[in-house]
């Protein structure tokens, strides 16, 4: 009598349930792969989401200038982010939000950049006078700086003053003559 090996009930054929080790580690390697090369596009998506976002704060900042101009300054210009952050008097609002005046080199960056505003020219107006009780006198002229806060945030800096206009450079800008005019 031959022996007929399937139907042996000690030698039956394997049930196989789940995956094997090889299966395993090609998925794994698919997945990494497919990570390697998404993640350089994120990140250069996220430094132009930061650099729109400064562009943005760069136009408030020039806006909020305009603002203080007209309503605290007695026509001069905010020496500092602190300045434009005091709401001025009857309950409006500031001319920044609290993020941006937070913003400076010693706080908390806003979407990866920091800004700072530097005061020229000559005093219009002592810093007492001024309708929101600013620290600063009011000035003629100003100089808004935005910065990137680290290398992986944004690769553009900003700058900004009285005129509106922004420009941009992928250095730091010490004034308005440098850089080119953002379009």
């Amino acid at each position: 009598m031959s022996a007929d090996p399937s139907s042996d009930p000690r030698i039956g054929s394997r049930q196989s349930s789940g995956f094997t080790l090889v299966e395993l580690l090609f998925v794994v390697a698919i997945i990494g792969l497919l990570a390697a090369i998404s993640v350089p596009g994120l990140m250069r998506g996220r430094m132009s989401a930061n650099e729109a976002s400064a562009v943005a704060s760069m136009r408030t900042l020039t806006s909020a200038q305009a603002a203080f101009a007209s309503t605290c300054g007695g026509g001069g210009y905010a020496n500092s982010l602190s300045d434009l952050a005091q709401p001025p008097p009857a309950g409006s609002a500031a001319f920044i939000s609290a993020d941006l005046a937070a913003a400076d080199p010693a706080g908390v960056p806003k979407s990866g950049y920091v800004f700072t505003i530097t005061g020229g020219g000559s005093s219009v107006i002592a810093a007492a006078d001024t309708c929101n009780g600013a620290a600063d006198d009011s000035v003629t002229q100003f100089f808004a700086q935005g910065d990137p806060s680290g290398s992986s945030t944004g690769s553009r800096f900003f700058g900004a003053d009285e005129s509106g206009q922004i420009r941009q450079d992928t250095a730091q800008l010490p004034d308005m003559l440098a850089g080119i005019p953002l379009k």
